[in-house]
């Protein structure tokens, strides 16, 4: 698949709401609230997109989401958005629908912060709430034009518990969110979240690497089992921490 094709993407994981269509070439983007919002203006600014490129969603080639981690919500409202779009253009020449592009956040985290020069080693990082962070070392490469991963999955950590090697970028919004909290050497941070552009900028590698799936596998990335923590466990923590 090439530029030449047509994608739309977007991502609600966080209080962002971020979209974008690639056609002919161009990328144009739109962005609003996200958390609670997504659910009832991602739809019509994903119509907004479609229409200023006299386009319909039953002529785009695949539809791109950010998958999570990130707001359970969030993660929520994408999946069914690539799901209902993608199974909303089946026809006589789709009898199975459009295919859907499920993108990881935090490599999206990362590929923002190379597209603006922060280079291609990079810790990216979402505040996962809860006094936790969802953080992932990534390494870019070019290639493949994929984010590696350097230590398995994303994961969970404490914010006095992620590991910051020298020599790599601190990317996402945990150091806005955590502050002085985060320990280790990473001397640069960059604060951004993921947004459409850098889904876009990731799916030609992920395509190539048979990324594209059936509607039905539009599922999301939790990462954490469950929204909240319990009375105990909060109770728990404040009795450690004094």
């Amino acid at each position: 698949m090439t530029a030449a094709h047509r994608l739309l993407a977007f991502d609600t994981s966080t209080e962002q709401l971020s979209a974008a269509l690639l056609a002919g070439g161009v990328v144009t983007q739109r962005s609003g609230p996200g958390g609670a919002q997504a659910s009832t203006t991602l739809i019509p600014m994903l119509e907004d997109l479609l229409r200023q490129a006299g386009l319909a969603f039953a002529q785009l080639d695949a539809v791109v989401f950010g998958r999570g981690p990130g707001s359970f919500t969030g993660l929520r409202t994408a999946c069914a958005a690539a799901q209902g779009i993608a199974y909303g253009a089946r026809g006589a020449a789709r009898p199975g629908g459009l295919p859907v592009l499920p993108v990881d956040t935090l490599a999206a985290v990362a590929e923002s912060a190379r597209l603006g020069g922060a280079g291609e080693r990079i810790v990216a990082t979402l505040d996962a709430r809860m006094d936790e962070v969802y953080a992932q070392a990534l390494q870019y490469d070019s290639v493949s034009a994929r984010w590696i991963a350097v230590e398995g999955a994303a994961r969970l950590y404490r914010p006095e518990d992620l590991p910051l090697p020298e020599g790599w970028v601190l990317a996402g919004n945990a150091r806005a969110a955590y502050g002085e909290r985060l320990a280790g050497a990473a001397p640069q941070s960059v604060h951004l979240l993921p947004d459409a552009a850098a889904l876009l900028s990731l799916a030609p590698g992920l395509i190539a690497a048979a990324g594209l799936v059936d509607a039905a596998q539009a599922l999301p990335l939790y990462v954490r089992d469950k929204v909240a923590k319990t009375t105990e466990e909060r109770a728990a923590e404040k009795k450690a921490q004094a």
